[in-house]
């Protein structure tokens, strides 16, 4: 299996490429004020809007940095609803491929309910690679906040045209 290798911090860490949709430079951000701490903001993907997360600003509470190997991660998160919804992961020296098989990750033996995205570690020449599970990355608060129910809520209704809203005024309302 063919995982992606990124950093946080001095850290390495996989992500299984099977989990991600493209990998694209590190491209503009819109930011959204008042956002919860890592998330990033907005990325335009081929003229939709998709939520982005930056993992250095969930994993130490700062963005990662503007480099040529920061790259943006499009991965296929599973909603709790059904299906998969892009995402947008903000990664660090996102630059290398690891083929192991999934058996060769052992668990780590701790575990943080605050990094529940956190799996089971695997051993290489350079030292210890951690798994990031894709389907752990958003706390029930991230996940309200970045994927809103559109698809059940009432389509919205037709704006007024300017010449109703002129007659409202006009009728002494």
């Amino acid at each position: 299996m063919l995982f992606i290798l990124f950093q946080l911090g001095s850290d390495r860490y996989a992500l299984p490429a099977r989990d991600v949709a493209e990998v694209l430079p590190l491209i503009s951000v819109k930011v959204l004020p008042g956002a919860p701490v890592g998330v990033a903001g907005l990325v335009d993907y081929r003229g939709t809007a998709v939520p982005a997360i930056d993992l250095t600003a969930l994993a130490f509470g700062r963005p990662a940095a503007r480099r040529v190997s920061t790259r943006l991660l499009m991965v296929k998160y599973p909603h709790p609803r059904g299906g998969e919804r892009l995402l947008g992961v903000i990664a660090e020296h996102a630059t290398e491929l690891m083929a192991k098989e999934p058996a060769d990750f052992r668990p780590m033996g701790i575990t943080t309910g605050a990094t529940r995205y956190l799996g089971p570690i695997v051993h290489d020449a350079r030292g210890m690679i951690q798994r990031v599970e894709v389907a752990g990355l958003l706390t029930g608060e991230l996940r309200a906040a970045l994927f809103t129910d559109r698809e059940s809520a009432p389509p919205p209704g037709p704006a007024p045209t300017r010449r109703q809203g002129i007659a409202a005024a006009g009728s002494g309302a």
